[in-house]
C-alpha cells in the first residue's frame, strides 16, 4: 500500500473516531422513525427489550459509565475501532482469498 493511500485511511479513521466521540453526543435525541411511528399509532406501550439490550453497548452507551457525554462518545469510539478492525481482517482474508 502506498504511503499517501496508508495517510488517507488513517485520516479517515480519525476523522471517523472524533465524529463518533465527540460530536455524536450532539445527534438528535427524537426517536427514531419506528419508535415515532410507534408513538403516533399507540403501540409504544407493547414494545419488548430486545435480545442485546443488556449488551455493554446497548442504548448508545457503555454501560457502567455514569457520565452521558463520556458514555455517548466512549460507545461511538469503540464502535469504530471494532468496525475497524473486522474491516481490515475481512478485506486481509478477501484480497488473500482471489490470489
Amino acid at each position: 500500500m502506498s504511503k499517501s493511500l496508508k495517510n488517507f485511511y488513517l485520516s479517515f479513521f480519525f476523522v471517523a473516531l472524533f465524529l463518533a466521540g465527540v460530536i455524536s453526543y450532539y445527534a438528535s435525541s427524537n426517536p427514531d422513525g419506528l419508535e415515532k411511528v410507534a408513538e403516533d399509532i399507540g403501540f409504544i406501550g407493547t414494545a419488548q427489550d430486545s435480545a442485546v439490550a443488556n449488551s455493554p453497548l446497548s442504548d448508545y452507551g457503555v454501560v457502567g459509565v455514569a457520565n452521558e457525554r463520556l458514555s455517548v462518545g466512549l460507545s461511538g469510539i469503540i464502535g469504530v475501532i471494532i468496525t475497524a478492525i473486522l474491516s481490515i481482517y475481512l478485506f486481509k482474508y478477501l484480497s488473500k482469498s482471489k490470489k
